[in-house]
């Protein structure tokens, strides 16, 4: 997909140093650049939502899983 984008002369002057540093295409640099930007906003808007989800729900375990599990804990041989 082809498209047009305006950037400040700073930026395209370091890409264009960055584009054959890297032996790459302008339209490869531009291509990986904008691929990790939306990967790790991405990433934020899956925190975002597990933090919506859970934000909602308790934390704590009710009296009997808790007595199960540190009956359990009891048990077990520490080394």
């Amino acid at each position: 997909m082809k498209v047009a984008v305006s950037v400040p002369d700073t930026v395209f002057q370091a890409a264009e140093r960055v584009s054959h540093r890297m032996r790459v295409s302008r339209s490869r640099l531009y291509a990986k650049a904008v691929e990790a930007y939306v990967k790790l906003h991405s990433e934020e808007d899956i925190t975002e939502q597990l933090n919506k989800v859970y934000a909602g729900n308790s934390s704590t375990i009710g009296p009997a899983l808790e007595a199960a599990s540190l009956e359990v804990l009891r048990r077990e041989r520490w080394e």
